[in-house]
Order: structure tokens, then sequence, then C-alpha cells
């Protein structure tokens, strides 16, 4: 069972509440938004994927696009306070106060499934369903998205081995394999070494599918052309004078598609309370753009009065690149923003903690809230930043004490001068959400001035210290190793006037997991800056982000069991 709530009730667990829930068809589900039967392919009676001439019919169809609202989060503790939960509670409580709303979430990766959060589809009474389906198989997206990387990786090698007409730098190639599994000992890998039968041995590793740029390039594609296009562009090695190979100079490009050309239609399943909700892609937002799908939230969008679409890790990472990367290239903007903040996570930067002591936070602890302020002001002040109104969401678990929520909340309102709400969509399901839909309902009225933070025609430098200084809270950046070696490159290559996404520790503003709260007086160090050329932006990378987590000494896969007559514990 759950922790007990308000009332000292102990809550079922989120699987416990799953199966309790009576499904309606996803048919069902979706026709009052405009979605028949015929513009879907059916996985069951509960899930299905859009077609993607329905997609196109309903792009044309629909001019106006509803307001969107987009979730993102304070700096978070290691278990994560609760976007998504947030996300999905919120959908529901904008139907609850009259509006058709819509939510839009990604789909989990059975990395972190097994390994520190266990499931990504919400939870309590805030969470989609099929639960169970969309943590494990679902509709195949991410087994489709591993094939067709590793496909990749296959044509790459055989090339090689097939006499290398291209000239490939053996040492220069940097595409990796990819597995949907936190399994660390294949970070670092060496291949070949079978000489002749074998082929050339040569340093490979793997990456976490979800890190995979054709992760990105599926969730910025807009139709099977899109697709190709981004595709065939991705560079996955250097010849010996330095020019880029692209998948489709390995002949790669056409394969890839046909096993990407399901998982490009969108998912959709429903929530608790029956609010449909696109469930499609996965990009980690530490070292890609962290949102779903754009073809998902453009089809949403057209669909009804409210989108609900969330961003990943805290608003330095999800929020800024959904601003400066997603945005710009889906020509669409937020009406209001909402940030997650919890009672935890403030203590967690008040207390300046690292590595997080869960347990030390559950005491109540006003003085460590109010010390956790600063985190949470540079978040709303970055988001301010951009010109959309913000909301902060206090995500309320349970063992937060009213002095703690009320302290929040006064210094959002008086200090700050946002909007806030008390937010109990875990508990409470929508009727949670309220007060915050109509705080949401009243910003998004509101007249925006969205801006991204810089010009795509600004230089590299120029964009990775904008981000650096007006996001980050550092003074500038420095550049290691081959970094500057790497922005020549890029200039001279033409990738110049792209998006940078920054990857970076999601456990700080800064680069540096330890430093709690808005760290001042340092220096973002860049190790490298490399192009995501099918996805369309350049990389940036600092400090050590791992692109293959791996499992903590209690993996969340210990606890999970599965009894004789098919019922599953352990996963949430």
């Amino acid at each position: 069972m759950s922790p007990p709530d308000e009332s000292g009730q102990s809550m079922p667990t989120d699987y416990e509440i799953a199966q309790s829930v009576e499904k309606a068809p996803i048919t069902d589900v979706v026709e009052p938004f405009g979605l028949g039967e015929e513009d879907l392919e059916l996985n069951g009676d509960y899930k299905a994927k859009v077609k993607l001439d329905a997609t196109e019919r309903i792009r044309e169809e629909h001019d106006d696009d509803g307001k969107l609202v987009l979730v993102t989060g304070m700096t978070p503790t290691p278990m994560g306070e609760g976007k998504t939960v947030t996300t999905v509670g919120l959908g529901q409580a904008f139907n609850q106060i009259g509006k058709d709303a819509l939510v839009a979430i990604r789909e989990p990766s059975l990395g972190p499934v097994f390994g520190v959060k266990g499931g990504a589809a919400g939870g309590g009474y805030s969470q989609v369903l099929p639960m169970e389906d969309i943590n494990l198989h679902f509709t195949g997206d991410l087994h489709a998205l591993t094939s067709a990387h590793n496909l990749i990786s296959t044509m790459l090698d055989n090339h090689i081995k097939q006499g290398n007409e291209l000239d490939i730098a053996v040492n220069w190639v940097n595409w990796p394999r990819a597995m949907d599994m936190n399994d660390r000992v294949l970070r670092e890998t060496v291949v070949g070494l079978g000489g002749d039968v074998t082929g050339v041995p040569r340093e490979d590793g793997f990456i976490l599918t979800a890190a995979s740029e054709l992760m990105a390039v599926l969730c910025l594609a807009d139709s099977i052309e899109d697709l190709k296009e981004r595709v065939s562009r991705i560079i996955v090695a250097y010849d010996e004078d330095g020019n880029p190979v692209t998948a489709d100079d390995i002949e790669a490009t056409g394969a890839v598609v046909i096993l990407l050309k399901e998982a490009l239609k969108p998912n959709v399943v429903q929530t608790i309370e029956g609010t449909p909700a696109f469930v499609h892609g996965g990009p980690f937002a530490n070292i890609a753009h962290g949102t779903n799908s754009l073809i998902a939230d453009d089809v949403a969008a057209h669909l009804s009065e409210y989108l609900v679409t969330e961003a990943g890790f805290g608003s330095d990472l999800g929020a800024e690149k959904f601003m400066d990367i997603v945005c710009r290239f889906g020509d669409m903007e937020p009406d209001a923003v909402t940030l997650v903040a919890s009672v935890r996570a403030l203590k967690y930067h008040g207390k300046d903690m690292w590595p997080a002591d869960l347990d030390e936070l559950e005491d109540e602890d006003v003085a460590a809230v109010r010390e956790g302020f600063e985190n949470l002001d540079k978040h709303v002040r970055n988001l301010q930043k951009f010109g959309v109104p913000v909301v902060v969401a206090v995500n309320r678990f349970p063992g937060d004490t009213d002095a703690e929520v009320q302290a929040v909340l006064d210094h959002c309102e008086d200090d700050l001068g946002v909007r806030a709400a008390e937010s109990n969509v875990f508990s409470d399901g929508g009727e949670g959400g309220i007060d915050l839909a109509e705080k949401l309902t009243d910003a998004a009225e509101e007249e925006s001035a969205f801006e991204p933070l810089y010009s795509a025609d600004d230089s590299i430098k120029e964009k990775i210290e904008t981000i650096a200084t007006e996001v980050y809270g550092a003074d500038g950046a420095e550049y290691h190793g081959d970094a500057e070696d790497d922005i020549e490159r890029m200039e001279e290559l033409g990738y110049d006037d792209v998006p940078v996404c920054m990857s970076k520790t999601f456990h700080s503003l800064s680069d540096d997991p330890s430093k709690k709260g808005a760290p001042e007086g340092w220096t973002l160090e860049v190790k490298e800056v490399y192009p995501s050329a099918g996805a369309g932006f350049l990389v940036a990378l600092t400090g050590d982000v791992l692109t293959l987590p791996g499992l903590p000494a209690d993996p969340a896969a210990a606890d999970m069991d599965i009894d004789p007559d098919g019922t599953v514990s352990g996963l949430f």
C-alpha cells in the first residue's frame, strides 16, 4: 500500500488503482474530440495509433490550435517531483471545469522503469491507462527504434568490412549501438575482435534507446517524407579527410524508415477519468530535447481547447529546449507554463543535500523549505524571460505539512508575484487540480509575448553562452579538449545556424550535480560540440552525462513480481 494520505488512510498502490478502473473503449474516448474509428489503428480495446492520413486531415480541417500549457519543474530530487502526475491530473482538471482538454506525454523507457524511478505513466488517481502496457512494451515504438538504430550500426560496420568504399575512418565512427535497458557494462566495448571474419577491431559502446538521435528525429518529424529526410542526413561517421558520412551514404535510409513507419503514428490512450492522452516518443532532456513527439502535440492542439504537454527534468533543460528548439521547429508557442515544485525538492536544495537522503526530507522543516526558494525563484525568472505567464504548482506529497505548503504558496504570490496553487491530483485526481486549472486558464488568456532566448543566426558560442548565463546562472563558458575545434568544424560544415541542445546534468542548475540552490560565480565547461544533423540541432556536452545509465543498488525491478493469475506487483 502507498503511504497514508492527509486523512491517515493508506491509498491503494498505483497498480491497484489502475486495475480498479473500468476503462472505456478507446474509440469512445476520442470520438467526442473528432477522431473516428476509421482514423485509428486499434491495438486492443484501449490503445490505438492515429493513422498518418488522419493527422493530415486534422491539420487541414482544424484551423485554430487550442491553448498550449507546458508543464515543467524546478531542479528535482533523483525521484522526480511529479511532472507527469501533474500533467495528467491537470488535463483531467481542465475537463472538470468544462474545458475540452487533451494530454500529451512521453513514452516510458524500460531502463528507468526497472531502474530508479519505476513507471512513467503518472500515479495515484492521475494515471494514463493501461498503465502496465504503457510502462512495458506498449505499441512497440521503443523496440522499433532500437532495431532501427542498430540497423544503422550494422550497415555501417558492414560497409567498412566490405571494402570501405567511402574511406570511413575506423576511429571516427560516432554511431554506437543502442538498447532499452540500463546495462552499464556496455557503455564502452570493443567490437570486431575476430579480425577478417568478424570485422575490423575498434572501440564501440551502447546508449539507451531514448538517447539515440533516432528518437529525437522521430519526435521532430511530421510525416514519412520528413522522417526520410531527417534519417538520411544523420551523421554516422567521418571519412579520412574529415568529411561527414551519413545514413544515406551507407544506404540505410529506406530500411530504417520502414522500421519506423508505424512508430511515427501517435499513440492515444486514456487517463483514469477518461481524458484522451497522447503518449508518444521519449527523448532524454539532459542530452536531447526532452518532449513527446511534435506530431502528437500538433494533432492534439488541433483537437482541443487546452493541450497539456510536458518537458523533461527541470526548466533549465526541458523547458528551455521546448522554447528554443521544439517551438522553433513546430511553429508553436506556449500560452502558459506550470512550474512543478515540491516541499521535498525545496528542502533538498535548502539543506544543500548531495547525494539525496530522502528519509531526511520527511520531517517538517519550514526553514529548509525557505532556504530552497532560491532554486524555485531562478526557475521562475528563467521562464519569465520567454515572455510566458508562469503558474507554480505545489505538488503535495503525503508527508507535507500545511505550514510547509503554505510557505511556498505565500512566497510565490507575495514575493515573486506569480500565481500558485496546491496540487492534489495524485490523491484526488482532476478534482485536486481544479484550483491550478483555473489559475492557468486565467494565465493563458493573458497576452503572450513569447520569444526564444536567442536567434538562430547567433554564432554557436553566442547561443551556448546565452543559455549558460541567462538560464544556468553561469558567468560564462569555457571550451575544453577539442570543443574549440569542434565549433570551427561545425561552422565549416554549415551547422552554425541551428539551435543548440545542451547536454547537462539534471541534478543542478550548474554543470556540477553536487551544487544545489542557484549557484553563482561559476563557469560552464563545454567539452565537445557535435551535430545531431537529423534532428536539426547541435549538441554541446558539459560535465559527465550518461547516455546509458546503470541500475541503482536497489533497482525498482527487484521489487516487481507476478502472480500465477498474471497480477503484477511492484510496477509503479
